[in-house]
């Protein structure tokens, strides 16, 4: 019987150690493409987008029929290799239950929908650009979508979370080219892509940034949560410096963009 994720499963890891083949080969022989600040940390200043369907959905998919009908080809959700490690997240057969059963509903239940915050690291591949702004003491990251922040303390590892947030709480370090941020105490209603992927608020990101050439960056984050997952697991990506001229994040405050559909119901009728 023909299975489309074993095949995308496949032609995934192949193109994931050619990159990292390739990758690996070219930083080893000439890391002088790396920019650096003035104190010579790597920099990671500018704007910054993916490429692909993850939002959609990150393990692997075919191509589907749009969630309304009237939106035809132009809302029908591409085909997509995923960016899971091994292609699989590796749920609990309760989890991955209740995964199916939200991707059943999700333009009615997905988070983004209602223009909630993404998360991380959802907010780092949806279809829209974000900004790293950088000094040696903080890392802010400014998306697009939702008007969306986050402030990444460096080297303050014993700095606790004051409250659970929709982006989480952010504490980073550099472990030699590599920018590594740790994200913990995130609300559990964040979704991982319209498919439905959960976790609850014992979600731990482990995030790494790493330059692959002046222009783009390897992501890669590792998520950890006992609760939903039978081990931790991990997803990566390129990140393209977006190099168009006058290259900045618009505004896309969608809460107007939403509120017929969450508050139209409350509209009164004369």
């Amino acid at each position: 019987m023909f299975d489309i994720r074993q095949m995308f499963s496949r032609a995934l890891s192949g193109a994931l150690l050619l990159s990292a083949l390739l990758g690996n080969s070219a930083m080893a022989a000439d890391n002088s493409l790396i920019p650096r600040t003035a104190d010579g940390a790597p920099d990671f200043n500018g704007i910054w987008q993916t490429i692909g369907s993850a939002h959609f959905d990150i393990e692997p998919h075919a191509a589907d029929f749009p969630p309304l009908a009237q939106l035809g080809a132009v809302g029908a959700i591409p085909a997509g290799l995923g960016i899971v490690d091994g292609g699989e997240i590796p749920y609990t057969s309760a989890a991955r239950a209740t995964q199916v059963e939200n991707r059943n509903q999700w333009l009615e239940i997905d988070p983004v929908v209602k223009c909630y915050m993404p998360g991380v690291p959802r907010a780092n591949y949806m279809p829209f650009p974000f900004q790293i702004i950088q000094s040696p003491e903080h890392v802010v990251v400014a998306y697009e979508f939702a008007s969306a922040s986050r402030i990444v303390y460096m080297n303050r590892p014993d700095f606790e979370a004051p409250i659970f947030s929709w982006m989480g709480h952010s504490r980073g370090q550099f472990e030699g080219d590599t920018l590594v941020i740790d994200v913990t105490d995130q609300v559990p209603d964040t979704w991982l892509d319209h498919a439905g992927n959960h976790h609850t608020d014992a979600l731990r990101v482990t995030e790494r940034y790493t330059h692959v050439g002046p222009n783009v960056l390897m992501y890669e984050a590792t998520l950890e949560d006992p609760n939903v997952y039978t081990r931790p697991w991990t997803i990566s990506f390129p990140l393209y410096r977006r190099l168009e001229e006058n290259a900045q994040l618009l505004e896309f405050k969608c809460v107007e963009f939403a509120e017929e559909l969450m508050y139209g119901h409350l509209r009164k009728v004369d």
